[in-house]
């Protein structure tokens, strides 16, 4: 598939919503959950001030914050077959990983570093 904007809009779309979908279920604890919780407790107060306006904020505050990072793929074709998300301003080094089948869709995701 080639990479266009669009599809690139799309799959970006897409990966967010699988993000925000498995935030809390079984499927999501060593993933979004996993990485909510680790920057909450490890983020100071200024941080989330700035991007969210309160101190500590919500799981959903928080995905809602992730800017993509990169997308690429491993065979070098198309590069948008893994899609990374981290926080904004450099804060960590941890992202969501997040790739996709043939088909373009979402196929799993994990919290790298």
């Amino acid at each position: 598939m080639i990479a266009t904007t669009d599809e690139i809009e799309r799959r970006r779309n897409a990966a967010m919503d699988a993000i925000r979908r498995t935030h809390g279920t079984l499927a999501g604890a060593h993933v979004a959950t996993l990485f909510v919780s680790h920057h909450l407790d490890e983020i100071g107060s200024k941080f989330w001030l700035k991007h969210c306006g309160v101190s500590r904020p919500s799981a959903t505050q928080i995905l809602d914050i992730l800017v993509l990072q990169s997308h690429w793929s491993e065979d070098d074709d198309d590069g948008i077959d893994t899609f990374d998300f981290t926080l904004p301003d450099n804060v960590t080094n941890y992202v969501i990983s997040v790739e996709f089948d043939d088909n373009g869709d979402v196929f799993g995701a994990s919290m790298e570093s």
